[in-house]
This record gives structure tokens, C-alpha cells and sequence, in this order.
């Protein structure tokens, strides 16, 4: 069973992750300062932060959809929603609002779901230059043959199949 691992973490979702990462700071520094001292403030920020880049890290990680054979699972640090592969119409790589490549599938059969993000990077300008680029490469491939195997038409923008093709050399879909 081949698993991929996909998602992006919505803006309103991400805030909320920060500021619960915030209020873990306060929550560790005030009980500090109050117990040993204004000595210990950064005694108390250090701890807190730490716990605080500890809860972010779980809490982005377990933001994500995972495409199985099976289905397609949406995950959230409270939820897992599965859908079913014959809800995909369609798997298109476009751009979004904010001008970066965006790899969606197009949903039918329920409001909740219309659109599944399933990718969101910066316009590709040149070769693989870094474990940021090598990764969303690898996501972008793994993406695309799950897709093929499930008999799932992909449109790709030809700016986008072009840049892809030239600087990351992933071909185009052949369909």
C-alpha cells in the first residue's frame, strides 16, 4: 500500500497553531517569574519556547492528507476525514490566489470538499537548489504517479508543465 503524504495548512488554521504556541510561552514564563523570581523571566521564555516549538511541530504535522490506495484522508490534530476516490473528478496544478503553484483536486458529491489543496509552492525559476525544492519535487512526482494510477486526469498549466519540465525535469502528462 503506497502512501503520499500532501496538504497545506490553511492561513486561519496556521494563526491558530501560532497562537497556541504563544500562550504556551506565557502559560510556562508567568508560573516561572511568579514561583522563583523576576530572575528567572528568561529562564521561563527559553523553557516555554521550547515546549512551544514542541506543541507547533506536533500540531503541523498532524495538519495534513495522506492519498492511500483506499481513500484520500484529510487530517486535523482533532479529526480525520477519509474520501473516497470516486469523489476526484479531477487533479488540476494551477496558480492560486497568491501567485503560487497550486496542485488541487476537484471534488464532486458534497459542499464540504469542493476543492482539495493538495500542493502550494513558490513559481519554480530554476534547477533544484536546496532539501526545500528536492522535497516538493519528490511530493509533486509521488502526487502525479498516485493520480496515474488511479485513472485521474491532471491539467497543468503550460507555463507551469514547461518550468517544470525545463528546471525540474518532470514531464508533462502525456494524456
Amino acid at each position: 500500500m503506497q502512501r503520499v503524504h500532501a496538504g497545506v495548512v490553511p492561513t486561519g488554521r496556521a494563526l491558530a497553531y501560532s497562537l497556541a504556541g504563544v500562550a504556551v510561552v506565557v502559560v510556562v514564563t508567568v508560573p516561572t517569574v511568579l514561583l522563583f523570581g523576576p530572575a528567572r523571566i528568561v529562564t521561563g521564555i527559553v523553557f516555554g519556547a521550547m515546549l512551544a516549538v514542541a506543541a507547533l511541530f506536533a500540531l503541523f504535522t498532524r495538519d495534513t492528507v495522506v492519498l492511500t490506495d483506499q481513500a484520500i484522508q484529510q487530517r486535523t490534530p482533532w479529526s480525520v476525514t477519509s474520501i473516497d476516490w470516486e469523489r476526484v473528478v479531477a487533479g488540476r496544478f494551477g496558480l492560486d490566489e497568491n501567485a503560487r503553484w497550486s496542485l488541487a483536486l476537484d471534488l464532486a458529491g458534497g459542499e464540504v470538499h469542493a476543492e482539495l489543496v493538495l500542493l502550494s509552492i513558490p513559481p519554480v525559476r530554476g534547477p533544484v537548489s536546496g532539501a526545500y525544492d528536492l522535497r516538493k519535487r519528490e511530493q509533486i512526482t509521488e502526487i502525479r504517479t498516485m493520480l496515474r494510477r488511479k485513472r485521474i486526469p491532471i491539467t497543468v498549466l503550460p507555463d507551469i508543465a514547461g518550468a517544470l519540465e525545463q528546471y525540474w525535469q518532470i514531464a508533462p502528462p502525456t494524456r
